[in-house]
C-alpha cells in the first residue's frame, strides 16, 4: 500500500461521516500537503514551508480583524521589516481574505515547489484551485496602493519569498551546506564490509547505496549515491518561539547555533569488561534486542488498547542511566506507560485488544516512518490536526474556551501554532543534530560487532567497543552452528538475534524475512534497503521532538488532552499495509487516547524501527513539549493583540493570587495609578472588567468558566502596565 494513501485513510478512519465544506486556509493547506508528498523528503524543509504558508494565511485573516496583530505584514520579524501602509477595509470581509489569502499561497507555493520532482504534478494543482474560485493568475501586481486585495496578496508572498532568502535556511543554494563535512567514510551497503572498525563510533556516519530512493519515493540521480547529511546548519534558521536566552553558539568543526541544548548523548567507554554497563553499549544493544521482536512465527501477544499503553507522566522521563532501564523494557519491547483506566468521553473501560508484539512493532514502524509518499513528520501531525478539525465532537473553541470560532479562525490559528511548533522543532533539533553529529544505530551496531564482545576477557573476540553478550539476544558464533561457514571462518565472530533484513524479501508482497540468529556486522534497521536511515545524525530525534510538540499543541488548541470521542483509531488490513515485506498477519486497529499517547507511541516506533536508540527519543520529547507550549504561548499574544504591547516588569510591584484560582483572585500592588484591570479571554474578547483597584482588592469570579485568561493592568491614560496569563480552575 502506498504511503500517500495511509494519511487520507486515516482522516477517513476516524469518522464515517461527510466533511462539511472547509475553509480556504484548509483547502490551501491540503494542496500543500499534496506537493509535499510528491517532493524529496526534507523535514526541515517542510516545516518551513508550512509555517510560512501559515503565517500569510494568518496574518491575511488578522488585519482586518479588531483584537489580532500579524506576524509579518507591517513588522519587523527575525530582522526583516514586512512594510504595511494599510488598506481599505472591505464591504465583504470574508471575500476579501479569500481573495489574499489565494493569491499569497499560490505565489508562495510556486515559488516553494518550483524545481520539487512533483512539479510536473504540483504547480497545476495550485493553479487548478485558484482558477477553481474565478481569480486571475495573469494578475501579479504588487501594488496594493489601489487599495487591490490581490495585489496585497501578491505583496505579501513576495515579501515571504524575499525574507526566506536570507532567513538562514540557503534556499537560494539550493539548501546546501556551507560548513559541514562527515568525519566518518561512507558504510558501503552493497557489500557486507565484514568490519566497520575504522570509524569514530560517536559520530555520524554516511551510508552509501547502489539504489537509493528517498523517504518520499525519489529515486537517487544516479547509482552508488551517498546522500548528503540534510541541514546540519539548520539551527541558523529564524524561528518563530524560539528564544535568544535559551540560544548557544557551540562549535564542533563549524560553528552551530544550539537552541535547548540536552548536553552530550552518550559515548562509547574504553573500561575493561563493561559490557552492558556501558550506557552506550545498553542504548545500542536495547535496538538489537527489540530488532528479534518482528517476527509474525513469534506468538506473543499484547494488549495495544489505551486501556493498558500510553499515559506516562513526562514530569517521570528518565534522566539517568538506572532510570532508563526502568522506563523502557529491553526485552519484551515498549515503555512504563500503564494506559488509561476509563475513556473520558464515554466514562467506559477501553475495550482490550490483544494483537500479535511483531505485528503492533512492524506497522509502528511503517506508519510512523512518513514514507514512502508521505508529508515527513511536520506535515503528518498537520494531517492529524486536519483531521481533528473536520470531527463532529470537536467544538472549534480556542483552547476549549469562549464562544465557537468560524472555520477560518480556527484553521488560521491552529495553523499558525502547530506551524511554528513543527518550525521550531526543525531549527531546534537539526542544530542538536548538526553540532553533536551523533551515529545511527547501523553503524554503532555494526561497528560493535566487528570489534567482538565487551562482557568478559575470557572468552574470544573481546575488545573494550565491543557489544554485550546477552544470552538468547547477542552471542558468540561457535562450532556446528549454522553460521559458523564451511570452513568455521565465522567461528567467535558476534551473531545478534534479530530482523533477517532485506536480503530475505524478494516479493514484499509475499514474503517475511522474519527473525533468526544473523552475523552481527550483518544488521539491518527495520526499513527499505534502497532507504535504511535517514540520512542525517540521530541525536536528537526529530520523530520525538516534532510528535511532542504536535502533542502539546493540540492540547492546547483544543483545551483536551483526548482524541474527538475518547480515541483515534486506524484500522490495519491484514497483510495489505506494509510496504517492503507481507503483513501483518492479522488485521487490528491502532488506537490513541490521547496527542501525547499518539506522540509517545511515534517516539517508540522509531526504536522498533531501528532508527534511533532511546537516548535520542526522550530528549527529543522533552524539547517537543517546552516548544509546544511555547508556540501557543506566543501565538496567544498574535491572536490578542498583545505582542506590540512592552509592560513595565514588575513582578514584584504587582501580584495576582492564587493561581489556578477558583471563586475569586486577589489582586495586590504599590503602584498609585494603576485603577483597572481587564480578564481577557484566550480569543481576544473582553470578559470582565474591575476599576479603581485598591491595593488590596478580592474580586469575585464566578461568572468566569474555567481555562486561560489574561489579566490586562492599565493605568488612568489606559498604558499597559502588566499583562499576567492566569488560570482559573
Amino acid at each position: 500500500m502506498k504511503k500517500i494513501t495511509i494519511l487520507l485513510l486515516i482522516l477517513l478512519s476516524f469518522s464515517a461521516e461527510s466533511f462539511a465544506q472547509h475553509s480556504v486556509a484548509r483547502e490551501w493547506n491540503d494542496e500543500l500537503l499534496d506537493a509535499i508528498r510528491v517532493d524529496y523528503a526534507r523535514p526541515t524543509v517542510h516545516a518551513r514551508n508550512l509555517f510560512h504558508s501559515s503565517v500569510l494565511m494568518y496574518d491575511a485573516w488578522a488585519i482586518f480583524d479588531s483584537q489580532a496583530e500579524t506576524v509579518f505584514l507591517g513588522k519587523t520579524f527575525g530582522g526583516y521589516t514586512c512594510n504595511f501602509n494599510g488598506i481599505a477595509f472591505p464591504t465583504d470581509v470574508a471575500a476579501a481574505r479569500h481573495e489574499i489569502i489565494s493569491y499569497a499561497m499560490l505565489r508562495l507555493l510556486n515559488h516553494r515547489f518550483a524545481n520539487s520532482p512533483g512539479s510536473a504534478t504540483s504547480l497545476p494543482a495550485f493553479s487548478a484551485l485558484f482558477n477553481s474560485y474565478g481569480y486571475d493568475d495573469t494578475f501579479v501586481s504588487t501594488d496594493y496602493s489601489t487599495d487591490s486585495y490581490a495585489a496585497l496578496g501578491n505583496y505579501i508572498a513576495a515579501e515571504m519569498i524575499a525574507f526566506g532568502e536570507q532567513d538562514g535556511s540557503r534556499e537560494t543554494t539550493s539548501y546546501d551546506n556551507e560548513f559541514y563535512s562527515p568525519v566518518n567514510a561512507p558504510l558501503l551497503l552493497d557489500v557486507y564490509e565484514e568490519t566497520n572498525d575504522l570509524i569514530d563510533p560517536n559520530r555520524w556516519q554516511p551510508l552509501n547505496f547502489v539504489s537509493y530512493v528517498d523517504q518520499s519515493g525519489n529515486p537517487a540521480p544516479h547509482p552508488n549515491f551517498t546522500p548528503e547529511f540534510l541541514s546540519p546548519e539548520w539551527g541558523e534558521v529564524t524561528p518563530y518561539c524560539l528564544e535568544v536566552q535559551d540560544l548557544q553558539i557551540l562549535n564542533n568543526g563549524f560553528n552551530s547555533w544550539v537552541y535547548n541544548d540536552p548536553g552530550d548523548p552518550v559515548y562509547i567507554q574504553n573500561s575493561n569488561e563493561d559490557g552492558i554497563d556501558d550506557p552506550y553499549k545498553w542504548h545500542f544493544a536495547l535496538v538489537a534486542a527489540w530488532s528479534a521482536q518482528l517476527d509474525p512465527a513469534d506468538p506473543t501477544e499484547i494488549d495495544i488498547s489505551p486501556g493498558a499503553i500510553g499515559n506516562f507522566d513526562s514530569a517521570n522521563y528518565p534522566d539517568t542511566f538506572t532510570e532508563y532501564k526502568a522506563f523502557y523494557d529491553f526485552f519484551n519491547g515498549g515503555d512504563a506507560g500503564t494506559g488509561h483506566a476509563l475513556n473520558p468521553s464515554t466514562n467506559a473501560p477501553y475495550a482490550p485488544q490483544m494483537v500479535k508484539r511483531a505485528d503492533y512493532a512492524r506497522v509502528l514502524a511503517e506508519f510512523w516512518a512518513d514514507g514512502p509518499d508521505s508529508e515527513t513528520p511536520p506535515g503528518h501531525w498537520f494531517s492529524i490536526m486536519n483531521y481533528v478539525s473536520d470531527h463532529p465532537q470537536v467544538e472549534k473553541k480556542l483552547g476549549g474556551q469562549g464562544p465557537l470560532l468560524s472555520d477560518l479562525e480556527w484553521d488560521v490559528k491552529c495553523y499558525l501554532t502547530l506551524g511554528g511548533a513543527m518550525h521550531d522543532s526543525a531549527v531546534d533539533t537539526w542544530g542538536i543534530k548538526g553540532y553533536y553529529d551523533y551515529l545511527r544505530p547501523i553503524s554503532a551496531i555494526r561497528y560493535m560487532a566487528g570489534k567482538g564482545q565487551s562482557t568478559d576477557m575470557g572468552l574470544p573476540s573481546y575488545d573494550p567497543h565491543g557489544l554485550p553478550l546477552i544470552p538468547g539476544y547477542i552471542e558468540l558464533i561457535e562450532v556446528g552452528d549454522p553460521l559458523a561457514g564451511a570452513s568455521n571462518e565465522n567461528v567467535d565472530r558476534i551473531k545478534i538475534k534479530a530482523w533477517k533484513g532485506p536480503d530475505f524479501i524478494n516479493d514484499p508482497t509475499t514474503d517475511i524475512a522474519g527473525v533468526d540468529w544473523i552475523i552481527g556486522t550483518h544488521w539491518w534497521p527495520y526499513q527499505r534497503a534502497s532507504f535504511v536511515t535517514p540520512p542525517f545524525a540521530g541525536y536528537v530525534s526529530g520523530h520525538s521532538t516534532f510528535s511532542r510538540a504536535a502533542a502539546e499543541t493540540l492540547t492546547q488548541l483544543t483545551g483536551d488532552p483526548f482524541f474527538p470521542g475518547g480515541m483515534g483509531t486506524f484500522d490495519i488490513q491484514q497483510d495489505n499495509f506494509l510496504v517492503f515485506e507481507k503483513g501483518p498477519s492479522a488485521p487490528f486497529t491502532l488506537q490513541w487516547a490521547t496527542y501525547r499517547d499518539a506522540s509517545d507511541q511515534t517516539s517508540l516506533s522509531r526504536i522498533w524501527g531501528g532508527i534511533h536508540p532511546p537516548i535520542d527519543d526522550i530528549r527529543g520529547r522533552i524539547i517537543g513539549e517546552k516548544i509546544g507550549n511555547d508556540a501557543f504561548n506566543l501565538s496567544l499574544q498574535y491572536f490578542n493583540g498583545t505582542l506590540s504591547v512592552n509592560p513595565v516588569e514588575v513582578s514584584d510591584a504587582l501580584k495576582v493570587y492564587p493561581v489556578p484560582f477558583n471563586e475569586s483572585v486577589t489582586i495586590s500592588h504599590n503602584f498609585n495609578d494603576l485603577i483597572k484591570v481587564e480578564f481577557i479571554g484566550i480569543d481576544g474578547k473582553k470578559l470582565m472588567e474591575i476599576s479603581q483597584l485598591e491595593a488590596r482588592t478580592e474580586i469575585t469570579t464566578t461568572q468566569l468558566s474555567s481555562g486561560i485568561y489574561f489579566a490586562k493592568f492599565m493605568d488612568q491614560n489606559n498604558n499597559v502596565i502588566s499583562i499576567k496569563k492566569v488560570l482559573k480552575n
